[in-house]
């Protein structure tokens, strides 16, 4: 029977669609401004819309599973029985995708009693018999079976390759099989064990091709096992009868309960407005854009166009210049070009309008341009991600979707800064909202030629980690997430990392203009995104009185750096490669034997086989045994070798990481090491540390504060250092509004000692120094959730007594305890919890069924707001000190910051004047009924002033 063309049904395998989009971003959720996951609608969402856009179908529709027992269930119940249970996530997502089918009128099949396999396989044939060519959406490779000159698979693409579309000659191919429906016997002989389908013993993928080749089918096989040999033979024999009920199990049925009704799987227009409500619900912008464009194709959306805009792209003249390259007229009227993001996902298939302007007179003009603009996103290369050395290669400009021009710079620098020059105007107006990608980095490389970046500033990775702290940030990344838009990757222009990978200034005009202006085109679309969800979040404050600002202030303080002393580090590293010595001997005298004290294999051989330390100790995935620290801190009551190689190895990190690495990255024009500081790295809010870390050098031991000691101010100048006392439990108070611990705070008495004295219902001045430390222990460890057995662990205690202390600490801080149930109970309710400036922390496993999850989560509704709140404010103080030291023309400059710590180095002669300041805007950056109580130090060095 001949087919018409124009009647195309494709059959969508809803559930293994909906997998498929959820673990493609598994690493990666996609999460709502409100916590909720959405990789699966949006990976479901997104395949859906694709295929409307490229196939244009005449009908379709969606299939699911109904129902947990189907006819294979009654045959064989373990059918199945080994798939772990729906993630969460696909579960909440099922309802969202039932809406969004439902507003755009694709029908959603399931017979009850029946897989969706059996429901897709009866409509094709029942569609093939009405002349329909049929495409089953799915990745299963069982729908092999059903495969006709008029049913195919439609495999979608995946991590960027080409659908794949699986006919009668391609399934042969792939099988090596004479007739698709040998897929049946495939599956029998060899099993699934996905679906728990049981097969032949001792036969997989292999033999089981081998077995068709020879025998044709899984009966034929069966009836002729006296051709095999040996232990196969006896396998195949022994397992028969299984084998044909797998035969059966594998088969799909073709005539399951359902009609075809043609007219239902009519693929119409949606209900743009009901769509539209759904993908506004789940934070799907660009997604509905995409989804009108698969249905109008060139039209317009008058809801997502601008008003008065036209959306067919209309071609300017495009004259050469002198060398014969190819160049737009520079400031043609470009209001016809879209603003909405085409579904198409590179450049090559992409409308846009990208202009290198390397001459001073058009360099002049583009100025005049910005000038007139309201916001404008901008973007330098460089020879280098490190900017203390890297040069400015160019500069790109982008103030509208698709459209931008790139500015190259000369490798004179003499000359690149002429250029510069002309573009100072443009920065430095300050009603002009400038935006940019990481935006720290520019700012600094600027700085760096001169150019004060001055007004308002918007970094898109800046506003996505506000709205989705957990989530990546990279621009490639957000632009194929927000934007469904693949960026050219700058390995293709330059190579892959390593000696050969050339410098971006090495590429040709062309290419830079191209792989430059497409970043400032794609930050600006993502700025278009971000903006109005912060202020849809209420996080508008944040982002520009905290986060813009302090991004200035860390500028300025990784331009500064700290000054090192080698010699001391020099020192450093030779007495501790003698403690490492002396620590070594001690471990072989008690061990008896000398080994390898950096193999973690002849470690655990010594400890759990030859010493006998942990008869149930565990090994790791490649069989060894496990020595971590946190294993071997459980074993220090049980030989005294535990300790020294716990202080073997702190010693030896020290030197590793600190002492002998950190003299290589002393900057050699001002012999300074500048470190980099992230906003966007901990999710609590915090301030990360990297290239080098400054954040984690260990203070607790005598070994890791003499390393403090090489952080040193230059000739006449001081290390100041201002700390807050206590501050999180200090905010644990002010937010939980527990009176006691605010009375004991304002009396200015010892916490602990208070809370040991309410305890244990002692007078203050009788408290010991152990029940200090235990009170210490509960006071930091109640509120991050400790369980009796871990303050066991901790203190000494036994459980029983551990609980009675912690029983005992609610009953002396009832309102804590009553603000830590609300905080869990408003983040069930909303999603997430906020710092005391409105930072958000989403909790997507606030309401798992898996405790263990649950539990992480509940943990974090109470840690987040007191950890995020302090990071919040010492940020605030932070800004305030850098406006103060310019406002008074002082010389101080901040160093570092070390979470509750700030460093200076100050003039001898300011040193006075500079601490009082630095204590005054600390102690009031916010408000509180707690005071806020810092402690400063001066001294040549880190470790003096600390």
């Amino acid at each position: 029977m001949s087919k018409d063309q124009d009647k195309r049904l494709y059959l969508i395998d809803a559930y293994a669609m909906i997998f498929r989009g959820y673990y493609a971003l598994i690493r990666n959720p996609r999460l709502t401004s409100k916590g909720l996951d959405t990789s699966a609608i949006f990976g479901f969402s997104n395949s859906l819309i694709e295929l409307i856009r490229r196939e244009k179908p005449s009908h379709l529709a969606v299939v699911f599973d109904i129902g947990k027992e189907n006819v294979r269930t009654a045959d064989y119940t373990e059918y199945k029985a080994n798939r772990s249970e729906t993630p969460e996530a696909i579960q909440i997502a099922i309802p969202y995708i039932h809406r969004i089918l439902e507003a755009m009128h694709i029908p959603v099949l399931g017979v009850e009693g029946y897989e969706a396999d059996d429901v897709i396989g009866t409509i094709a044939c029942k569609a093939e018999k009405a002349g329909y060519n049929v495409f089953m959406v799915t990745p299963d490779k069982d729908f092999a079976q059903l495969v006709t000159e008029n049913i195919k698979i439609y495999k979608p693409g995946n991590k960027g390759s080409d659908v794949e579309i699986l006919g009668v000659e391609e399934v042969k191919q792939k099988y090596g099989i004479e007739d698709p429906k040998q897929v049946i016997d495939f599956l029998a002989m060899m099993g699934d064990a996905v679906d728990n389908i049981p097969g032949l013993d001792g036969v997989g993928e292999k033999t089981a091709m081998k077995f068709l080749k020879e025998f044709g089918s899984i009966e034929n096989l069966l009836e002729n096992t006296h051709q095999l040999k040996g232990k196969l033979k006896e396998k195949v024999e022994a397992s028969a009868e299984r084998g044909i009920l797998s035969k059966k199990l594998a088969t799909i049925i073709c005539d399951a309960p359902i009609d075809f009704d043609e007219d239902k799987y009519d693929l119409e227009d949606p209900d743009f407005e009901k769509v539209r409500e759904v993908f506004d619900e789940i934070e799907f912008r660009r997604l509905y854009e995409n989804l009108y464009r698969a249905f109008k194709s060139e039209a317009a959306d008058p809801a997502i166009a601008d008003p008065g805009k036209i959306s067919r792209y209309e071609k300017v003249n495009i004259p050469k210049d002198a060398s014969g390259t190819v160049q737009l007229d520079l400031f043609a009227n470009f209001e016809d070009l879209e603003q909405a993001t085409s579904t198409k996902s590179t450049i090559a298939e992409n409308d846009h309008l990208y202009q290198f302007v390397d001459q001073p007179k058009a360099q002049k003009m583009l100025v005049n341009n910005l000038l007139q603009q309201q916001t404008v996103c901008f973007d330098t290369e460089t020879t280098s991600l490190n900017e203390m050395e890297a040069e400015l290669v160019g500069m790109s400009f982008s103030y509208k979707k698709g459209l931008a021009y790139y500015v190259p710079l000369s490798e004179n620098r003499d000359e690149a800064l002429q250029t510069i020059e002309i573009f100072k105007p443009f920065f430095e107006k300050e009603s002009i909202l400038k935006v940019a990608h990481n935006l720290k980095f520019d700012y600094k490389i600027l700085r760096l030629y001169g150019v004060e970046i001055k007004g308002n500033l918007f970094d898109t990775m800046i506003a996505h980690y506000l709205l989705n702290p957990e989530g990546r940030h990279g621009m490639d990344y957000l632009s194929e997430i927000y934007l469904n838009y693949q960026p050219v990757s700058i390995e293709t222009i330059i190579g892959k990392k390593g000696k050969n990978q050339l410098s971006f200034r090495e590429a040709d005009l062309q290419t830079q203009t191209i792989y430059a202006a497409e970043d400032a085109d794609v930050t600006f679309q993502l700025y278009q995104i971000f903006a109005p969800q912060l202020k849809k979040e209420n996080l508008e404050d944040l982002f520009y009185k905290v986060e813009m600002p302090l991004m200035e202030v860390l500028a300025k303080m990784e331009l500064e750096g700290v000054s090192l002393d080698e010699a001391w580090l020099k020192q450093e590293s030779i007495d501790l490669e003698n403690d490492l010595k002396q620590l070594e001997t001690k471990i072989f005298e008690l061990c008896g034997e000398e080994f390898n004290m950096n193999s973690p294999r002849q470690l655990g051989e010594i400890l759990f086989e030859k010493m006998q330390l942990d008869p149930k100790a565990k090994k790791t995935k490649t069989g060894q045994y496990a020595t971590s620290e946190d294993i071997l801190q459980k074993l220090v009551s049980k030989h005294e070798i535990i300790p020294y190689i716990l202080e073997y190895r702190t010693y030896q990190k020290l030197k590793s990481t600190y002492v002998d690495a950190l003299p290589a990255q002393i900057d050699k024009d001002d012999h300074r090491v500048h470190t980099n500081f992230s906003q966007t790295t901990a999710a609590t809010g915090r301030l990360a540390s990297v290239n080098p870390n400054l954040q984690n050098i260990p203070i607790r031991t005598l070994r890791g504060q003499q390393i403090r000691g090489a952080f040193v101010a230059t000739e006449g100048k001081k290390i100041i250092s201002a700390d807050y006392s206590q501050i999180e439990l200090r905010l644990i108070a002010e937010i939980s509004d527990e009176t006691n611990m605010i009375q004991a705070f304002q009396n200015g008495e010892d916490i602990h000692a208070s809370t040991a004295s309410k305890l244990f219902g002692i007078p203050l001045e009788e408290v010991t120094k152990t029940q200090r430390s235990q009170a210490k222990t509960v006071n930091f460890g109640i509120v991050y959730g400790q369980s009796a057995f871990a303050l066991a662990e901790q203190t000494g205690l036994s459980r029983s007594e551990a609980k009675q202390m912690i029983d005992a600490y609610y009953e002396t801080y009832p309102k804590l305890k009553e603000w830590m149930t609300e905080q869990v109970h408003k983040a069930r309710k909303i999603g997430y919890v906020e710092t005391v400036l409105g930072r958000k922390r989403h909790l997507k496993d606030i309401n798992s069924n898996n405790f263990v999850v649950r539990g992480h989560a509940e943990r974090n509704a109470v840690n987040a707001p007191i950890q995020g709140s302090a990071a919040d404010i010492i940020k605030i103080a932070m800004i305030n000190i850098d406006r103060k030291l310019d406002e008074e023309n002082l010389e101080t400059k901040m160093l570092l910051q070390v979470h509750d710590e700030l460093l200076f180095e100050s003039p001898v002669e300011e040193v006075q004047s500079a601490t009082e300041l630095i204590r005054t805007q600390m102690e009031s950056a916010f408000e509180t009924k707690v005071p806020l109580v810092v402690e400063v130090g001066v001294g040549k060095n880190w470790l003096e002033a600390h």
